[in-house]
């Protein structure tokens, strides 16, 4: 039990630490930020909506308004594209260098979110959920996630969604590594450099995974 819990401990060890480091870092940047958005789009600085947390818990994630008020309306599993029209000026910006997403170090502090993880999704994607695809609300949402550092809006949803699941059940503070290192590459070279070069083999994990039950049924 002790090998399972430690991990988890240390995770959220780190997420408490890294969000404090971030949230006094780019407090100023919050604040030149804050401007830039009320000067060049009429509306609220802050971007707030009810999203599904661990095990199905309802929270309100926090993000810096990128889209024009009215655009909240979305289909499921049709990701925002950087050329949508429904982005602001200063929107655009803030999207391509994860900006937006900086916030989201306060529902990490609150512990509604995890540095890595499966992305929180729209209360309206539940009603679609499978109990396999259920299984990425068996830990908190992140900030990253797997599926982010490999294709992400390029691949289909049905794909982000066994990535997410692999996340989950194969949980270590190496793999979380591996993603925040992974993530600081695609803010820098963007999200389409990473499509044809997934983090893991996902196809291999399910084939040790078989592998490993018919070994232990044989025994």
């Amino acid at each position: 039990m002790e090998n399972k819990i430690l991990p988890k401990v240390l995770k959220r060890l780190f997420d408490i630490v890294a969000s404090l480091v971030v949230l006094i870092l780019f407090l100023p940047i919050w604040i030149l930020i804050a401007l830039l958005i009320k000067v060049t789009s009429p509306g609220p600085v802050f971007f707030l909506q009810d999203r599904p947390g661990l095990h199905k818990k309802i929270f309100k994630v926090y993000k810096l308004r990128t889209m024009k008020i009215g655009s909240e309306t979305m289909v499921k599993g049709q990701e925002v594209m950087k050329d949508d029209d429904r982005i602001t000026s200063t929107g655009k910006f803030l999207r391509r260098s994860k900006i937006d997403e900086i916030p989201q170090v306060l529902n990490v502090l609150k512990g509604e979110m995890s540095l890595v993880g499966p992305r929180p999704e729209r209360i309206s994607s539940l009603d679609d959920y499978s109990d396999e695809i259920a299984k990425r609300l068996n830990m908190n949402p992140g900030m990253t996630g797997l599926a982010q550092v490999s294709g992400n809006i390029h691949l289909s949803l049905e794909e982000r969604y066994k990535l997410d699941v692999y996340y989950v059940e194969h949980f270590s503070l190496w793999l979380d590594f591996k993603i925040i290192i992974r993530t600081v590459g695609v803010v820098l070279f963007g999200e389409n450099r990473y499509v044809n070069k997934r983090l893991v083999n996902i196809n291999l994990g399910l084939t040790e995974i078989a592998a490993s039950k018919e070994e232990t049924v044989s025994k």
